[in-house]
C-alpha cells in the first residue's frame, strides 16, 4: 500500500481523499490543516487529522504527501519546505513562475533525497502532455488552448471584491467561431479577446450602483479588460440554485501539415468536460502520487513534472497487463 498524506483540506484536499478511496493500492494516513484539527471532519474513519505544524512527526509514516494549497502564496513556500522531508506532489499552476518554482523544489528535494512532483493537474498537467505530444508529432503547425466553459475561481473572487457585490461567479467561455476556425486547419492568429469571453453572474447589495459595478468589472486590468465581458445581475437564490458547482474543461488542439509541399492537414484534439474541477484535479494528483512513489523506489530524486513521467508509472496495472489490455 502506498501511504498518502493530504496537506490542506479545502475543495482540492477533499477531492484527493475521495480519489484515494477509489485506488486500492493506496491508503490515507493523515490530513494536515492550519485550522483547529478538532473542527475538521473527514470521510475516512480512523485517519488522523493533525495541525500542519506537526507534519514532521509523520516523516517516516508517509510515502507521498499531496499538497492542496493555493499557488499564489501557499505552494511556493510549502512545496520546497516539505520536499526536504517527504516525496511530494503539488498542483502549482502559475505558468510564468513554474521555472522558478521547479528550481526551488529541485534544490530542496535533492537535499532530502526525495522527489518533488510539481504542477500536476489538467493545465498545467494533462494539457501540457498533449501540447508536447502534438508539437513533437506535427512539427510544422500551431498549438491552441481553449479553456471552458467553466468557473474561474480567481476571477470569481475578483468579482466578489468589487464594492457593492455580495456574491458572484465568473465563467470562461471559448469563442465558438475561433474554435471552429482552428478545427478547420486554418491556423488563425488569434488575440486574447478573440479566443475567450467572460460571463459574470453578480449578486449586488441593495441600493448598490449596478452601472458602476458593471463598469468596474469590465475595466478590471489583468482579469476582464482584455475580454468581451457580460455582467448579469441575479438574486442570491438564483446564484445558489444555478451556479453552485465548479465545472470546467477545455481543449488542446494541434493543427499541422505534412508532405513534400505541406499539402496535407492534420488536427490533434484533446478535450475535457468536468463537472468538478477540484475533484478531477485531485484524481490527477493521486495518479502522479503513484508515479512518484514508484520512481522514488527506482532511485529518482529532485523536482519532476508530468513531462518526466512515463505513462506506465501512473497506472495501477502491471506492465504486462498494460501491454495486454491497452497497447
Amino acid at each position: 500500500m502506498i501511504r498518502i498524506g493530504i496537506f490542506g483540506y479545502g475543495n482540492l484536499g477533499k477531492g484527493v481523499e475521495c480519489a484515494i478511496m477509489q485506488n486500492k493500492d493506496m491508503e490515507l494516513v493523515a490530513v494536515f490543516t492550519r485550522r483547529d484539527p478538532s473542527t475538521v471532519k473527514i470521510l475516512t474513519q480512523g485517519v488522523s487529522v493533525c495541525h500542519a505544524d506537526n507534519v514532521l512527526d509523520f516523516k517516516d509514516k508517509i510515502d507521498v504527501m499531496i499538497l492542496c494549497g493555493g499557488s499564489a502564496t501557499d505552494l511556493p513556500k510549502q512545496t520546497p519546505y516539505l520536499a526536504k522531508h517527504f516525496c511530494v506532489v503539488d498542483s502549482f499552476d502559475t505558468h510564468a513562475k513554474i521555472p522558478e518554482h521547479f528550481a526551488n523544489v529541485d534544490a530542496s528535494a535533492k537535499e532530502g533525497g526525495n522527489i518533488g512532483m510539481i504542477s500536476v493537474g489538467w493545465d498545467p498537467g494533462m494539457f501540457s502532455l498533449n501540447r508536447a505530444l502534438g508539437s513533437s508529432i506535427l512539427v510544422d503547425g500551431c498549438d491552441y488552448t481553449f479553456w471552458g466553459k467553466g468557473v474561474s475561481q480567481g476571477h470569481s473572487d475578483a468579482i466578489r471584491r468589487v464594492e457593492g457585490v455580495l456574491d458572484g461567479k465568473q465563467y470562461t467561455v471559448p469563442v465558438k467561431e475561433a474554435l471552429e476556425a482552428v478545427r478547420s486547419g486554418a491556423n488563425p492568429q488569434l488575440s486574447t479577446r478573440q479566443k475567450h469571453t467572460r460571463e459574470c453572474y453578480v449578486v449586488a447589495s441593495e441600493g448598490a450602483d449596478r452601472a458602476k459595478i458593471e463598469k468596474t468589472i469590465k475595466e478590471m486590468p489583468n482579469y476582464f479588460s482584455d475580454y468581451d465581458t457580460t455582467v448579469n445581475f441575479i438574486s442570491q437564490e438564483e446564484l445558489n440554485e444555478k451556479h453552485s458547482g465548479i465545472p470546467h474543461g477545455g481543449f488542446v488542439i494541434r493543427s499541422g501539415k505534412t508532405g513534400k509541399n505541406l499539402e496535407n492537414t492534420h488536427i490533434i484534439e484533446y478535450s475535457l468536460r468536468l463537472d468538478s474541477n477540484p475533484e478531477f484535479t485531485a484524481s490527477v494528483l493521486v495518479a502522479y502520487a503513484r508515479a512518484t512513489y514508484r520512481m522514488h523506489k527506482e532511485g529518482f530524486v529532485g523536482a519532476k513534472t508530468v513531462l518526466d513521467v512515463a505513462p506506465a508509472y501512473l497506472s495501477s496495472l502491471s506492465n504486462e497487463e498494460l501491454r495486454k489490455t491497452l497497447l
